[in-house]
């Protein structure tokens, strides 16, 4: 069998694996942040059982000081502070590789760097393939025939695997021990190499071409010519530390010892505990198998009927005593439905329904759910009812396959669900209303939705309701995949799950979301936000639920013409670049289409993917697109036929059979902002920038030749409110006087009078204005304009000048967030930002941006849901025909009864602008339209 040695580079592996999931974090239902633990868990894994190493070792630095530093004190001392999230990952990590039953290797006065250098050159000694697994190019310098640096893929790239030839040519250079050379001339930023002075990678390639190492080169010196020479002799002391520093030491006090090395078979049951703390689903099911995340049955409980009568309970059999929940692996706790004594009632017949119904009428809340055969709202059938009043009790009414008996069932429920003073209280009870609503049955009380509920206490992270039970009751629900299966052919519905089973897992639903309401009560009052809670999110739920179960008509015949419209475009486009290239290749293949442009076509080296290919990305094909018409070709074949699948052609497929329209399913605590997200379609992403991408919204039409299209929108909501919340006199003045914002910015940046401004002037203002709030800087500026950054930097300060307290407001907030660890919006809509005082830069830099722009988002999401609440309520009061079916970003759309359209626009407009007023007196401004379809209206 071959010997084959994996050495792990730990922290590198750490960072990367920490910085890869920055911008999503991966949270657990306690709050710890998991990036670095979950990264490099499946690395790990991912190496073990893909490349089958024999032998495997993780190197990590200690925090003792090494030669390097005592030889130059700067030594890495320009790196930021690491985040406080990725230390605290440390411990974990290593109790993590115990747990693969892998050796963790650090030696005190030595860096990772060394130790697997020095380890590598003795496991070579004894006949071992050696792979030093790290991105840091150093190890180059230590690559053999038998000594290889394997980079593992990067966020979706391929494995690199470089030996000798790779680094040479990476570096141009012929051997590879000038990497220590190279660095010795250029420095290495990263770790504080100094190098010389002005001299590059293409420079120092270039000297080692002629010279071979830094002695010749400096020995040379006084015979090298102009500026060059110059740099050379001023930098000779720091190019002589500079290789030293870069040389990584491989005689270190640690031996490679075959069997301590050797991968043996994990240690599960540390691996489970650990996997369970961190909440690794799916990671710890491929890790650990189906067995993973068990709980045992550890008493049986007396259950009674709905009277109150003794059921006899099935005694499970030993083997039978495991349960799995594969739908939770990763959550913890000590309570079940098997060792929590409770009273879950089946109730049949019309007897027992109206008993129910008695002790029902006598609750003011009632905990509610339904149970169907479809997890869409609008194609489900009932499969039954759960009601829950009092901790660990509750009731199950099942519903047969009959529509009539169904409707029989419900209109026995009918005078308490038109009860007005009860509460209904749900887990994202938006679909059970919808549920109802198909059976023409409503829930005319208040109502509490405890998924709403935690999302405004915390707006990051998952809340499905058996999270919730593990986190906050230390109650771990029965799993739906328990009844119905996983996902697939062999997955069945409730409809086909024994009675007994439902009854439990159904009643139990009702019983755990009454109790988290009582949790979350208190807590919205704690952390204040039981206004943004009572008079937003709890009101829209109910408007939301109209709006999905009116839908909206789609234009079948314009969608089939159109696709074919597109597919013929987008054939002219590819035919036209094989001409141009003189080669057929897959142009949906980024690989292929990196080497027609690159290297075929020897356009200008873009940048490449971390797995070394060329990359295509739109936003390189847009630099290069002036370069050579073949570019604007491949961005126009991407762009036809993204449209035509993604929306064109799939549109058709979700259109109800039932209503012959398209209901997309509107997320409502989702987004950390407060902004609506929707689904299936997701109306949020239908395209507006282009012609092409335009022309979709012609596909959205009125229901019949009585209705129209009315689209209304607001007008840079997200401006007036920084002018708002910012008081700046400037930009409250231009909004009063009911200038165009961007011209008087122009006029205030570039000191011109307005009539003065030019279209290149305010296109540049625009930039600042919607990009400063985001926190863009000079860099982004410059890029996004294609000016130079002196240019870029020069408007960002004459606009802090002329717009003080924008800059001021954004000062002030990030100070508050400082302090208090949240920013909010106008209606008290929290968020929290825990890395807000993080030592490390780019950690903390990204939680100021989302202090600044969180509550102006936040508060915009918040103007267009009052908005939304105050248009159905008024449409519902005057029983208005017209029908409000659709919310995307700032844009409200109506499928508007003809004879009513000059009623309700003003009370549309009315609505939107009231909403919610803004501070200092900046108005809200909304436009409305009206036509034969979205486009056409909007």
């Amino acid at each position: 069998m071959d010997k084959k040695l994996f050495l792990l580079d730990a922290m590198a592996l750490i960072y990367r694996a920490y910085y890869a999931l920055i911008r999503s974090p991966i949270i657990t239902t306690k709050g710890k942040n998991t990036n670095a633990q979950f990264g490099f868990t499946n690395t790990l894994f991912d190496l073990l059982s893909k490349e089958k190493p024999t032998h495997l070792a993780v190197a990590f630095d200690t925090w003792a000081p090494t030669e390097r530093h005592t030889d130059f004190e700067a030594y890495k001392a320009n790196r930021q502070e690491a985040p406080e999230d990725l230390l605290a990952s440390i411990p974990d990590i290593k109790k993590i590789i115990e747990g693969f039953n892998l050796p963790v290797v650090e030696c005190d006065g030595y860096e990772a760097d060394d130790i697997i250098g020095a380890l590598a050159q003795q496991a070579e000694r004894e006949g071992y393939e050696v792979f030093m697994v790290t991105p840091d190019k150093d190890f180059g310098q230590l690559v053999t025939d038998k000594i290889k640096i394997y980079r593992p893929g990067y966020q979706g790239g391929k494995v690199e695997i470089m030996g000798t030839k790779e680094v040479c040519e990476k570096w141009g250079i012929k051997n590879v021990n000038q990497v220590i050379d190279i660095l010795g001339l250029m420095g290495d930023a990263a770790d504080n190499i100094p190098g010389i002075a002005g001299i590059g990678e293409k420079t120092a390639a270039k000297l080692l071409a002629q010279y071979e190492t830094v002695e010749n080169v400096l020995a040379d010196a006084e015979n090298i010519k102009g500026a060059l020479g110059e740099k050379i002799r001023a930098g000779k002391e720091a190019a002589i530390m500079s290789k030293k520093l870069a040389t990584i030491i491989t005689e270190v006090p640690c031996q490679f010892h075959e069997e301590d090395f050797r991968v043996k078979a994990y240690n599960t049951e540390v691996l489970r505990e650990l996997f369970a703390e961190f909440e690794f689903k799916t990671l710890g099911k491929r890790i650990l198998g189906d067995e993973y995340n068990v709980f045992v049955v550890e008493k049986q409980v007396i259950q009674t009927d709905l009277f109150g009568n003794a059921m006899e309970v099935p005694i499970p059999k030993p083997e039978e005593e495991k349960i799995i929940n594969e739908e939770k692996p990763g959550l913890t706790a000590e309570k079940n439905i098997n060792n929590t004594p409770h009273n879950y009632y089946l109730v049949e017949g019309d007897d027992a329904i109206n008993e129910l119904v008695k002790k029902l009428k006598e609750q003011k809340e009632i905990s509610f759910d339904t149970e169907t055969n479809h997890i869409d709202a609008n194609e489900a059938e009932l499969v039954g009812l759960s009601f829950s009043f009092k901790d660990c009790e509750g009731y199950y009414v099942p519903c047969p396959a009959d529509e009539q008996t169904v409707i029989h069932i419900l209109n026995q429920f009918k005078e308490l669900f038109n009860d007005e003073s009860k509460i209904w209280i749900g887990q994202n009870i938006k679909y059970d209303l919808l549920v109802l609503k198909w059976y023409g049955f409503e829930l005319k009380g208040k109502l509490f939705d405890t998924m709403l509920a935690h999302y405004v206490i915390e707006s990051e992270g998952r809340r499905n309701m058996d999270l919730l039970s593990a986190q906050y009751l230390g109650y771990l629900p029965v799993s739906i995949t328990e009844l119905i299966g996983k996902k697939g052919k062999q997955q069945i519905t409730m409809r086909d799950v024994e009675m007994e089973k439902v009854k439990e897992y159904a009643a139990e639903d009702a019983d755990i979301t009454r109790q988290l309401k009582n949790v979350f009560l208190p807590y919205l009052k704690e952390k204040q936000v039981e206004k943004v809670f009572n008079e937003v999110e709890t009101p829209l739920v109910k408007v939301l639920t109209d709006m999905e179960y009116e839908g909206v008509k789609v234009d079948m015949n314009f969608l089939n013409v159109y696709s074919e419209e597109l597919e013929k475009e987008a054939a002219k486009c590819e035919q036209s670049v094989y001409e141009q290239a003189g080669i057929k290749f897959n142009l949906a293949s980024p690989k292929q289409l990196g080497e027609v442009l690159f290297e075929k076509l020897q356009l200008n080296k873009g940048k490449k993917t971390k797995g070394g290919q060329h990359s295509t990305g739109e936003d390189v094909l847009l630099k290069l697109a002036k370069e050579n018409p073949i570019v604007e070709d491949i961005l126009n074949f991407r762009e036809l036929t993204k449209l035509k699948s993604t929306y064109v052609d799939a549109l058709p497929q979700i259109v109800n059979k039932r209503t012959q329209r398209v209901h997309t399913c509107y997320g409502q605590a989702i987004a950390v902002t407060g902004r609506l997200s929707s689904n299936n379609p997701n109306l949020q992403n239908i395209p507006i920038r282009t012609e092409r991408g335009r022309e979709i919204r012609k596909a959205f039409v009125p229901r019949d030749s009585d209705h129209l299209i009315i689209s209304a929108d607001y007008s840079q909501i997200e401006l007036r409110i920084v002018a708002g919340i910012s008081g700046d006199p400037a930009m409250c003045e231009a909004f009063k006087s009911g200038k165009d914002i961007h011209t008087a910015t122009a006029a205030k940046v570039f000191n011109v009078d307005e009539d003065d401004v030019t279209k290149e002037m305010r296109y540049k203002a625009k930039s600042v204005n919607f990009g400063i709030i985001y926190g863009q800087g000079a860099f982004g500026l410059a890029e996004n304009l294609g000016i130079s950054r002196t240019e870029a930097k020069e408007i960002i300060d004459n606009y802090k000048k002329q717009f003080a307290n924008i800059q001021k407001y954004m000062d002030e907030t990030i100070q508050f967030c400082k302090a208090n660890g949240y920013v909010e919006t106008l209606m008290g809509r929290k968020r929290w930002l825990k890395d807000i005082n993080s030592s490390n830069f780019t950690v903390r830099g990204y939680a100021e941006r989302n202090a600044i722009n969180s509550p102006i988002q936040g508060t915009a999401a918040d103007m267009i849901k009052l908005a939304m609440i105050k248009i159905h309520n008024e449409f519902k009061k005057q029983n208005f025909k017209s029908k409000m079916i659709m919310q995307v970003h700032d844009e409200l759309v109506f499928d508007a009864y003809k004879s009513e359209i000059e009623t309700i626009k003003p009370i549309i407009i009315e609505c939107m602008q009231n909403a919610l007023p803004l501070p200092n007196g900046v108005p809200t401004d909304a436009e409305i339209g009206v036509g034969e379809n979205w486009l056409e209206a909007h």
